[in-house]
């Protein structure tokens, strides 16, 4: 028997019309089937699609899409993140300036970066600067408070207290269509350039590829007002220019849905200024900042009729860092310093359904990290890390229930100096979710969780003249939380909303402060947070009438994270640094046929940049509003996109860290072409 399908679709229509085709031929000779045609048309058949956007029930999780990158003015991931509930982004300014996301006040340590399921990791400071990475590449970003509800993931999944999630483009090429070229060029204020290529290739009927370079240089030159010194003096941003090339290259093997492999290299190279705290009458700094990084990983998945599942992650990684300033007041006049983190890292799950409700899995993680630096007394550190995971779903009629027991155990040995101790640590994660009624959308959901954070290397090695005694941190997480989501049949397409309670109790909890510059932080504990925040989501569309559709999200965070470490201290019942109470983040659009404009507001409220709590230490709120325009049209039978963005629209002065001025308003215009 043949087949023949048609299949066409109307995406300006709410609905999808698709009509089918076929052909039905039963068994004949080659001399009747040469004389015969049997082919009936079917009626057309009408097929509603459910735009609803996914909410994942077990654990909160917030995704932005590549389709939504222009609409929040996103540059690169930090920027497409920051409108997350629960999500502090410290920006230290400038395109070219460290951004780094703190989730619930937990700071960036906290938080596990996967790209394409596989950690970037970085034991050095454990921060990973999110604006490294661009999105031309990009298919999807998530963020899951907790954990993924997968229970096929490696062990570093499970042993942090937030997972970010990077997912990149794959090919989706046909015999018809086996290559698509995309490339494009940005340009705006502060003498940006970004031109980006984007090559998909299908080898074969299993074999496809995919490669990207995206270059970016700005001047980072940006004005600003000098607060404090009684004037509407406007000052110039110096030393801010950044220069980076990045481009990786994937090939991918898919024999089914049940059986693929992929290869991943991605290399990244940058230079930059370290524009340095703004301090008085001195606008002058000099500080360089040189990036070399590569790292190739690997993926196979596989799954057998038995629904054993078995995923196997394999990577290599070198981070390489000059941090430059020819300035230092030491005998030689200047400091060069150089860094090099080297890791091997392997992985491996098996996942197995015991019954059709219930499926266990083991993950097992290894990695071997080793620092090489050229400054003087430096330990060398090594760590090896060992990771076991054992995680079980379960779920019945209205619940769905699922845990895991998490092993941490840490080995590190120094070339100088005293090594920190061994330690091996049990961390258990509890989750639930409870649908109350049959006929309703409402789902409650709440988890417990208990994580442990080593110190990095950094903050146990670096210039530590005598052994520090950084304790690690441990956390447990409580949340409670409900979502509810609607389809409806009239103006509004669907509303889907989410609330969250959480409540964090951290031990220890180690403190990173800027000096005056962003290359080098002081370290402490602080004892004892805690921290209750809520967490309120909103996100609906209008019906597409007449090409016209109206789009709104709304995210709003409250957040009280205090030191209650002792009763005599003046920062007892302190909110601790860099913490607002308050954020609202609201984008609203409106698309016509092909044209969409979009604006996008951000409000913080006051903060503190010590634990003190004091006038001295205060800094201000901010509010500001971005807004965006993009436009699909095809030119010689191409498809072409235009977009126009602006930020910071009303031109306002502001800082997210203290004496790090943010830009005024800056314009960026992308053109896109697909072959």
């Amino acid at each position: 028997m043949r087949h023949k399908s048609s299949i066409i679709l109307n995406n300006s229509l709410p609905a999808i019309k698709c009509v089918l085709v076929l052909a039905c031929l039963q068994p004949i000779s080659y001399k009747t089937f040469a004389q015969s045609d049997t082919t009936k048309k079917l009626k057309e058949v009408t097929v509603k699609a459910n735009t609803t956007p996914k909410v994942q029930t077990l654990t909160p999780a917030q995704q932005v899409t590549n389709k939504d990158f222009t609409r929040y003015n996103a540059f690169n991931v930090a920027d497409a993140v920051r409108n997350f509930s629960g999500v502090n982004i410290k920006d230290y300014g400038g395109i070219g300036g460290l951004k780094t996301i703190s989730v619930r006040s937990l700071g960036a340590n906290h938080t596990a970066v996967l790209f394409d399921g596989i950690q970037l990791n970085d034991a050095q400071n454990g921060q990973i600067d999110l604006s490294k990475f661009n999105l031309n590449n990009v298919q999807e970003i998530a963020l899951y408070n907790g954990q993924p509800a997968n229970l096929l993931q490696p062990a570093r999944s499970f042993a942090s207290a937030s997972v970010l999630s990077i997912k990149t483009l794959q090919p989706a090429l046909t015999a018809q269509k086996p290559y698509q070229i995309q490339a494009g060029v940005k340009g705006g204020s502060f003498g940006l350039v970004n031109p980006y290529l984007q090559w998909q290739q299908r080898i074969s009927k299993q074999w496809s590829f995919i490669a990207n370079a995206n270059y970016v240089y700005a001047n980072g030159r940006y004005k600003y007002k000098v607060d404090g010194d009684g004037s509407d003096t406007l000052a110039i941003r110096r030393n801010g220019d950044v220069k980076s090339f990045q481009t990786d290259a994937a090939l991918y093997w898919t024999k089914s849905d049940s059986n693929k492999f992929n290869i991943h290299v991605n290399y990244y190279n940058s230079k930059r200024g370290l524009p340095g705290a703004v301090i008085f009458y001195n606008p002058y700094a000099s500080q360089r900042l040189e990036n070399n990084d590569i790292f190739a990983q690997a993926t196979y998945e596989h799954t057998w009729q038995s629904s054993l599942r078995l995923l196997v992650n394999t990577k290599l990684s070198q981070l390489k860092t000059r941090y430059l300033d020819p300035d230092f007041l030491n005998q030689e006049g200047v400091l060069d310093q150089h860094y090099n983190q080297k890791e091997v890292y392997q992985s491996a799950v098996l996942a197995y359904h015991l019954t059709p409700d219930w499926e266990v899995s083991y993950a097992a993680d290894a990695s071997y990290l080793k620092m090489d630096a050229d400054i003087y007394n430096y330990a060398y550190p090594s760590r090896f890390t060992l990771l076991n995971v054992l995680a079980t779903n379960f779920t019945k009629g209205r619940w769905q229930l699922q845990g895991n027991l998490l092993q941490t155990n840490l080995n590190e040995m120094v070339e100088k100096g005293v090594a920190s101790k061994s330690s091996s640590v049990l961390s258990p994660t509890l989750m639930a979710t409870l649908k109350p009624f049959d006929s309703s959308n409402l789902q409650v959901r709440a988890f417990y969780k208990n994580i442990f954070r080593a110190p990095t290397l950094d903050e146990l090695y670096f210039y530590a003249i005598v052994p520090r005694t950084i304790k690690p941190e441990f956390v447990k997480q409580y949340d409670l939380g409900i979502t509810w989501t609607k389809n409806l049949n009239n103006l509004l397409e669907y509303i889907t909303l989410t609330t969250d309670a959480y409540y964090n109790n951290v031990s220890n909890k180690i403190l990173a402060v800027p000096n005056k510059n962003p290359a080098i932080f002081s370290f402490s504990n602080i004892g004892k947070v805690d921290i209750k925040g809520i967490d309120v989501g909103l996100k609906t569309q209008t019906k597409q009438q007449n090409g016209w559709r109206g789009l709104l999200s709304a995210n709003y965070t409250y957040q009280q994270a205090t030191d209650v470490t002792d009763p005599a201290s003046s920062t007892y019942q302190n909110q601790i640094p860099y913490t607002p109470k308050n954020t609202l983040a609201l984008n609203a659009g409106v698309n016509y046929k092909q044209l969409g404009v979009y604006y996008n507001h951000i409000l913080s409220s006051s903060r503190y940049y010590t634990g003190n709590n004091e006038p001295d230490y205060y800094v201000p709120g901010y509010s500001i509003s971005d807004a965006s325009a993009v436009y699909n049209f095809i030119t010689g039978k191409l498809p072409v996109m235009a977009s126009f963005e602006v930020n910071n629209l009303l031109n306002k002065n502001y800082s997210i860290i203290r004496s790090f001025p943010m830009p005024g308003r800056s314009y960026r215009l992308s053109i896109q072409i697909t072959i």
